[in-house]
């Protein structure tokens, strides 16, 4: 095998471009559609009429993104098919968020998720406005670029270009068209990504001898030792890691999450939120499953010959790409289909991004410090917020490149970011008798521990013993140079590690958000006990109360249990 593979061609880019042209086209329909309708309201939330089917699309596709469509094949390619186990993290994230999160946001009549905060302590809802802005900036940055610079080198699709196109469709069609240009536009690029892993499975499949083969070649080669009990806790990717790990991962993203929640209060009713959230979970596992076995199909084409291992790639984040353009060399125009179904995941998330940061701003910022705008001034500043958000989230991708591969980077930072803001909310829901110190305590403790772990796992990489690849064959290539490429891989781990490198530094990446959770929950309670409980309120107080709190146009902030109501977030 050698590593000559073809790159793009006059029919790919038309493909390509046609996904952008639907996207953009979807933005100006929109805009005409409801030109009548000026209201903020209307444009941040859709007006509070969707159905639960465009939004469970929507929920997929701005999840599963050009992170799922590169990253997770790539990760089952070199360590095993145990990812397929985050099929139970999902499950158990959409049950919580259904039942225990959106009934208390959709019930408040809210917008902005971080509203209900401002009924505690304003200082505790300026510190999640900045987590919001912080995750949402850092995680599209790495959504943007990772994507462009895998296809770039594989296919030779210009970098920059495919940044700068992505930001400026993204932000066209939220400016122009709002949450529902957005959610409609989800729907659309959620259908392509399927139908762009389907082909390559078939192909795939077709090419290396069908799916028994397929199978036979996975077992061979150790992909399909799911089923790891180990219980230590700085080994990559376990069962315990995964299932536990990876459900309070994507629990801050689903749970508290402002992009979610925004979808699902823009339901027309409670049950259609719910609904919403639970087709979403057979679009979440479907998109898996097709990840997971193209992972497995990859493997079987290169299981004598790894493109990684012989330096015909620079990065594992190129495997996808590069198996694409070798399988369809043949095809012109299938390359191109790929390339959408990867950035249509990139662009259903940046536009989530972009919206939810619209937002949160007008609510939490603008309609705070200026309550008697106009509704067709708020339509507009709500416009101008898109267009800023969508130049800053394009232009954060240039500081992606320094993040390493695309799904452990990704998860780290949500896990970092999230972990602490699934802690406070966790803290005030479940546990209603913590009173404003011990939510503000707790929540610097989650930051620090998480941010603490999740630093030092980026200076100090864990030892390769804790998450050292499987087995990769290079045995039928014409290598590049010669064999020593092949020694490359060995361990340089520097003799000066501090002792904290090689424990706490090394725990498995998806530990980060359950650290950062459990941290501010335990320490909130801890102060709460000390400082003296708040007295229990009811959820149906909650409500009401956090209802009165944004209604008024400058509300001040509680300073003990006692004045008034506590919204318990």
């Amino acid at each position: 095998r050698t590593p000559e593979v073809k790159k793009f061609v006059a029919w790919d880019y038309v493909v390509f471009a046609a996904l952008f042209l639907v996207c953009a086209s979807i933005g100006v329909f929109f805009a005409v559609k409801e030109r009548k309708k000026k209201t903020s309201k209307e444009f941040l939330v859709g007006g509070k009429q969707m159905t639960c089917g465009p939004i469970a699309f929507s929920l997929t596709s701005s999840f599963m993104s050009a992170v799922t469509v590169l990253g997770t094949p790539s990760e089952v390619y070199r360590y095993g098919a145990s990812f397929v186990l985050f099929f139970l993290s999902y499950a158990l994230v959409i049950i919580f968020t259904a039942e225990l999160f959106l009934p208390v946001f959709y019930r408040s009549g809210i917008t902005s998720t971080y509203e209900v905060t401002l009924s505690l302590s304003i200082h505790i809802h300026f510190f999640c406005f900045h987590e919001l802005f912080l995750l949402q900036i850092l995680y599209t940055g790495i959504v943007v670029y990772a994507p462009s610079l895998a296809l770039n080198q594989v296919t030779g699709f210009d970098l920059w270009g495919s940044v700068v196109a992505t930001g400026i469709v993204c932000t066209f069609y939220c400016t122009l068209g709002g949450l529902k240009a957005v959610v409609w536009t989800d729907a659309f690029q959620m259908l392509v990504m399927v139908a762009g892993f389907v082909t390559v499975l078939i192909r795939g499949t077709t090419l290396n001898g069908g799916s028994t083969k397929v199978w036979e070649d996975a077992y061979e080669g150790s992909r399909l030792n799911i089923f790891d009990f180990d219980i230590d806790p700085l080994r990559r990717h376990t069962f315990w890691t995964i299932v536990i790990g990876g459900t309070f991962t994507w629990l801050g993203l689903y749970g508290v999450n402002q992009s979610t929640i925004q979808r699902c209060i823009s339901c027309k009713s409670e049950k259609h939120a719910k609904l919403a959230l639970y087709l979403n979970l057979l679009g979440l596992w479907t998109v898996l499953v097709c990840a997971v076995f193209c992972g497995l199909v990859m493997y079987s084409h290169y299981k004598s010959c790894d493109p990684w291992t012989a330096d015909f790639i620079s990065a594992p984040d190129q495997l996808m790409p590069y198996f694409v353009m070798d399988i369809f060399s043949s095809m012109p125009g299938v390359p191109g289909l790929f390339v959408a179904c990867a950035f249509s995941g990139t662009l259903s998330t940046v536009a989530a991004s972009i919206n939810a940061l619209a937002t949160v701003t007008f609510e939490d910022l603008v309609k705070k410090g200026f309550p008697n705008l106009s509704e067709k001034m708020s339509t507009w500043i709500s416009k101008g917020l898109c267009i800023l958000y969508g130049v800053l989230c394009t232009s954060m991708a240039a500081a992606a490149s320094l993040l390493g591969g695309v799904v452990q980077a990704s998860l780290s930072i949500h896990g970092m970011c999230g972990g602490p803001m699934l802690g406070l909310f966790t803290l005030g829901i479940v546990f209603p008798c913590a009173n404003w110190k011990g939510a503000i305590g707790g929540l610097l403790a989650g930051i620090t521990l998480a941010f603490w772990a999740g630093t030092g796992s980026f200076i100090y990489p864990a030892p390769p013993t804790k998450s050292i690849p499987l087995q990769l064959s290079t045995l039928n290539c014409t290598l590049v140079n010669s064999t020593e490429a092949l020694t490359t891989a060995a361990s340089t781990a520097s003799p000066d590690r501090p002792f904290l490198a090689d424990t706490w530094y090394s725990l498995s990446y998806l530990y980060f958000s359950a650290i950062g959770c459990l941290g501010c929950a335990v320490t909130g309670l801890l102060i709460s006990f000390i400082t003296g409980w708040c007295s229990v309120q009811s959820n149906e107080h909650l409500v009401r109360h956090t209802q009165e709190r944004v209604a008024s146009s400058n509300p001040a902030p509680h300073t003990s249990c006692s004045e008034a109501p506590k919204a318990h977030t």
